[in-house]
């Protein structure tokens, strides 16, 4: 199975661009060192997704940075993404590694202890846990879990954790100190002035 070895799990969102394009601000993003990207622009419709995912793995390519596709294993599998995210209410991991084979990534979002357990037992090679800390599109999944519930996940699983909602320059060193293998996140670069300066910030963070 493959093992990530990146530090930085970019989130897409193209209403968070400040009306950019989206595809000049991931370029921004991978001309700063982003190496794994996960295409999630859930009402797409299959076409339009398709052609974005397409465009997207060129990028990627060129940049030698991974490709994720949110939920969506049939246009993960028509532009050979390099994995999938998947989330409670997607296919089973199983049923998804049946489908793509040995060689890709299945991440999994989780939201608490028992949905990560649930996901490493399953075969996830990388897990999503949040929102760690406020953020308006995670709210829908209820209060944020803080700092203490990431630390038991890190410490209760094996498999490689990555804190997502609300993360930001400001509080990635106080993540970090909970074990965490890297962190997910969507407007701390979608949403920067200067994407690629923010990309560099946060990657020098996460690696100093």
């Amino acid at each position: 199975m493959p093992t990530p070895d990146f530090d930085l799990y970019l989130v897409t969102d193209r209403n968070q661009t400040r009306g950019r394009d989206l595809l000049w601000v991931l370029e921004q993003a991978l001309e700063g060192g982003v190496r794994a990207i996960q295409l999630r622009e859930k009402d797409l419709g299959g076409k339009e997704l398709f052609e974005l995912a397409e465009k997207t793995r060129d990028l990627c390519d060129r940049y030698g940075a991974l490709l994720f596709v949110n939920d969506r294993i049939d246009v993960a599998l028509a532009v050979d993404a390099d994995g999938v995210q998947l989330g409670n209410a997607s296919i089973p991991i199983k049923s998804a590694r049946d489908l793509l084979g040995p060689e890709k990534f299945i991440g999994a979002s989780t939201h608490s202890l028992a949905e990560a357990k649930a996901a490493e037992l399953s075969g996830a090679e990388l897990i999503l846990f949040g929102p760690v800390y406020f953020t308006p599109s995670k709210a829908a999944y209820g209060k944020p879990q803080g700092l203490i519930a990431l630390k038991e996940i890190v410490e209760k699983i094996s498999s490689p954790v990555y804190a997502i909602g609300g993360i930001k320059p400001e509080n990635i060193e106080e993540a970090k100190q909970r074990g965490i293998r890297g962190v997910a996140l969507i407007s701390a670069i979608m949403s920067a002035d200067n994407p690629k300066e923010a990309t560099q910030r946060i990657l020098w963070q996460l690696k100093r």
